[in-house]
C-alpha cells in the first residue's frame, strides 16, 4: 500500500514530465522531503542541483559546485542562462522575495516553459510557508507535503528497533505496544518521531507510547490554532446518566483499532450533541477523550475569526490540518452555533461565517484521518441545515434534562468528586429535590451545601444538599419556552441520549419538570 508521501512524489514526477516550471513545496521537513524530491526528479529523468544562501550551489549529494553563488538573483540568472536539463531546488527562498527577486523568478518561470525537452528545467522552492506572493500565483504550483502516515511511522519505528542490540530489542518493544507507539507518533515529523523514540529508550529503556504522545502537546502549542485540553480522568464514569450515548460511544471505540481497519470499518467521524445547557454535553467531550485515551483538542472558531477576507477560513483550515496531523484524537467544537452565527447571510458579517462554514463542511466531507469530532450546540435552530445533513456526523444526540435515575447518579458523582460518598437513599432524596434541574445545577448545589456545613464546623449531610436545592431557580423554569421549542425540534431529528421514564417524559411535555 502506498504511503501519502509516495503518492505526492508521484504527482511531482507527473508535474515535472508535463514541464511545470515552478513548484512551491510546503514542508518543515527539509531532509525527508529533499530525499523524496530527488527520487521523484530521477523518475522524470532530471538531475537535481540545490541552492541556499549559505552553501551556494551544490549537487544532490552535497558536493559544492559554486560556493560563491549565494545571491538569489544570481542563481536565478544562472538558471536562465543554463541549457542543462535540471531541477533546481531552492531552499528558504521565501525570505529573499524582494521586488528584484520576484521579477527574476517570473522571468525564469516564463523562459523555462518554452524550452525543448532535452533542455527542460524546473525551479522547486522548498519552504515551510505556503504563502505564495501574488506575483507568482499564476506560475507556481503549490504542493503541501504530508507528515509521515502510519505506514511511514511504522517503518521508522522498525528502523529504530533494528539499530538496537538484539538482546535488548524484545524488551524495548513489549508485545501489544507497537500499534500504540505508532499511533502516539503519528502527527510528528520523521525527525521528531525518531527523537521521541530515542528519548523514550534512554529514559525508560523501552518504547513508551505515553512518553511519545507527550510530544504532541508541543506540536499543538507551536501552531497556536488549537487548545490542548486535559480530559476528565474519570472517563465516562464522570457523566451521570446518558446511558444510550455512553453505550454508543463504547461501541464506537473499537472503530479505531487495527482489527477494525482490517475488517474494513471506517474510522468514526463524530457526533453532534444538542440540548439543554448544563446537561453534560461539554463534560461528555472531556470524558470520551479520557475513556478512549486520546488527546482532546478544543477548536474555538470564534477566536480564529479575522476581519480580513479569507483569513478566518485559512485559520480554520490550518487548525483542522493540525488536528488531522495529531490524530487519532478528539476534536471538541464547543457551542458551534455561536461560531457559525451569520453563515446564512443574515448577520451581515461580510461572509466571514460563511467562509468558516465552508471550510468545516469541506473538511468533514473529505477528511481521511482518525479525528473524532464532538460538536455541542445549545440552540440547534441557529445551525445551518448543511451541517446537519446525514453523513457529516455519525449521530445527532438530544440531551434533555436528567431523569430521576440520572439525577441520582449525578448527585453521587458530584459528592464523590468532593471526596465523599452518599447512600442510595440519600441520592434518591437529592434526585427528588432536584426535579427539573440541569446536571450542572445539581453539581453546583453540593459545594453550596458544603460551605454552609463548613461555616458551622461540621460535616456536610444530605439534608444540607436538599436545603441548598430549595434556593435554586432552575434554568428549566426561567427558559421554559425555549427548552420546549428545542424539544419539539428534536422529535424525529435527534436520538435521545438517555432512556426516559414514561412519567418523566410526560411531565416534560407538560412543562412541570
Amino acid at each position: 500500500m502506498e504511503t501519502k508521501s509516495q503518492k505526492v512524489a508521484q504527482d511531482i514526477t507527473a508535474l515535472l514530465r508535463s514541464k511545470h516550471s515552478l513548484l512551491w513545496i510546503v514542508s518543515r521537513e527539509e531532509v525527508r522531503v529533499e530525499r523524496a524530491l530527488i527520487e521523484a526528479a530521477a523518475a522524470a529523468r532530471y538531475p537535481v542541483k540545490c541552492w541556499d544562501c549559505a552553501a551556494g550551489i551544490t549537487s544532490s549529494s552535497g558536493t559544492t559546485l559554486d560556493a560563491n553563488m549565494r545571491d538569489p538573483s544570481q542563481v536565478l540568472a544562472a538558471i536562465q542562462a543554463s541549457d542543462e536539463r535540471t531541477v533546481w531546488l531552492l531552499r528558504d527562498l521565501h525570505k529573499w522575495l524582494d521586488p528584484v527577486v520576484l521579477r527574476s523568478m517570473r522571468n525564469a518561470a516564463r523562459s523555462l516553459q518554452v524550452r525543448p525537452n532535452d533542455k527542460a528545467a524546473a525551479i522547486v522552492v522548498l519552504s515551510p510557508s505556503g504563502e505564495v506572493p501574488p506575483e507568482l500565483s499564476g506560475h507556481a504550483t503549490v504542493v503541501e507535503w504530508p507528515l509521515p502516515d502510519r505506514a511511514e511511522v511504522a517503518t521508522l519505528l522498525d528502523d529504530v528497533l533494528r539499530a538496537l542490540p538484539e538482546n535488548v530489542r524484545a524488551d524495548a518493544a513489549p508485545n501489544g505496544t507497537r500499534d500504540a507507539a505508532i499511533d502516539a507518533a503519528v502527527g510528528l515529523t520523521a525527525e521528531e518521531a525518531a527523537n521521541c523514540y530515542a528519548r523514550s529508550l534512554v529514559t525508560s529503556r523501552k518504547i513508551d507510547p505515553v512518553l511519545v504522545a507527550q510530544e504532541k502537546r508541543r506540536v499543538i502549542a507551536r501552531e497556536r490554532v488549537l487548545t490542548w485540553t486535559d480530559p476528565d480522568p474519570r472517563g465516562l464514569d464522570a457523566v451521570g446518566g446518558l446511558d444510550v450515548l455512553k453505550d454508543w460511544l463504547r461501541a464506537r471505540r473499537a472503530g479505531f483499532t487495527a482489527k477494525a481497519r482490517e475488517y474494513g470499518l471506517p474510522a468514526p467521524k463524530g457526533m453532534l450533541l444538542v440540548g439543554v445547557p448544563g446537561c453534560g454535553k461539554s463534560l461528555t467531550a472531556k470524558a470520551v477523550a479520557a475513556a478512549w485515551q486520546m488527546p482532546l483538542l478544543r477548536l474555538d472558531m470564534g477566536a480564529l475569526r479575522s476581519k480580513y477576507v479569507g483569513d478566518s477560513e485559512a485559520n480554520i483550515r490550518k487548525a483542522l490540518a493540525v488536528a488531522e496531523a495529531v490524530s487519532p484524537c478528539v476534536l471538541w467544537l464547543d457551542e458551534i452555533e455561536k461560531a457559525l452565527a451569520g453563515s446564512t447571510g443574515q448577520q451581515g458579517d461580510g461572509g466571514v461565517s460563511a467562509d468558516a462554514l465552508g471550510a468545516v463542511l469541506s473538511w468533514m466531507q473529505e477528511r481521511a484521518g482518525s479525528v473524532f469530532v464532538v460538536a455541542t450546540a445549545n440552540d440547534v435552530r441557529a445551525l445551518p441545515p448543511e451541517l446537519l445533513r446525514k453523513g457529516r456526523f455519525d449521530e445527532v444526540f438530544w440531551v434533555d434534562l436528567p431523569t430521576q435515575l440520572e439525577r441520582a447518579a449525578i448527585a453521587r458523582a458530584a459528592v464523590k468528586e468532593r471526596g465523599r460518598t452518599i447512600s442510595d437513599a440519600d441520592a434518591a432524596r437529592i434526585a427528588e429535590a432536584t426535579r427539573a434541574f440541569t446536571g450542572s445545577e445539581i453539581a453546583a448545589v453540593v459545594p453550596d451545601a458544603m460551605f454552609a456545613a463548613f461555616a458551622e464546623g461540621r460535616e456536610v449531610t444530605a439534608d444540607d444538599i436538599v436545603a441548598a436545592c430549595a434556593t435554586v431557580v432552575p434554568l428549566s423554569k426561567t427558559a421554559a419556552d425555549k427548552i420546549q421549542d428545542l424539544r419539539q425540534w428534536a422529535k424525529g431529528r435527534a436520538r435521545p441520549a438517555s432512556v426516559q421514564a414514561a412519567s418523566e417524559s410526560t411531565a416534560r411535555q407538560l412543562d412541570i419538570g
